[in-house]
C-alpha cells in the first residue's frame, strides 16, 4: 500500500488544519483498506516521532495526551482515506506529520506533511 499525506501548512496559534492521507495501490481495495488500523504520527524538530491518533478497523479511536480534545481522526473506507482534524493548534504542534497503516502483516508510511504553528 502507498500512502499520500496532504493538508499541512502554516497556521496561527488557535487555528485549524485538516490533514488527509490517501491509500493507493493496485492490490488495495476498499475492502482491504477497511481491515487496516490507521495512525497519524508526528515528529517535532529535534525530537522523536510520536503517536498522535489512531483509528482501528472497527473505527475505535485513540489519541495522544497532548492532542486529546483538540484533534479528531476519522476514516472513509470507500475513499480509502484517513483524516486528522486539528483544532486550537499550538506552537508545540509544529512537526512533520506522517500517516501510517498497519494491516496485512505490514506497516506502511506516507511521506510526511509539514505543519507549522506560529505564535
Amino acid at each position: 500500500v502507498q500512502l499520500q499525506a496532504s493538508g499541512g501548512g502554516l497556521v496561527q496559534a488557535g487555528g485549524s488544519l485538516t490533514l488527509s492521507c490517501a491509500a493507493s495501490g493496485i492490490m488495495v481495495t476498499s475492502s482491504d483498506y477497511s481491515t487496516y488500523n490507521m495512525e497519524w504520527y508526528r515528529q517535532p524538530p529535534g525530537k522523536q516521532r510520536e503517536l498522535v491518533a489512531l483509528i482501528t478497523r472497527t473505527s475505535e479511536t485513540g489519541y495522544g495526551d497532548a492532542v486529546k480534545g483538540r484533534f479528531t481522526i476519522s476514516r472513509d473506507n470507500i475513499k480509502k482515506t484517513v483524516d486528522l482534524q486539528m483544532n486550537d493548534l499550538k506552537p508545540e504542534d509544529t512537526a512533520v506529520y506522517y500517516c501510517s497503516s498497519d494491516g496485512d502483516g505490514a506497516r506502511a508510511w506516507g511521506q510526511g506533511t509539514q505543519v507549522t504553528v506560529s505564535s
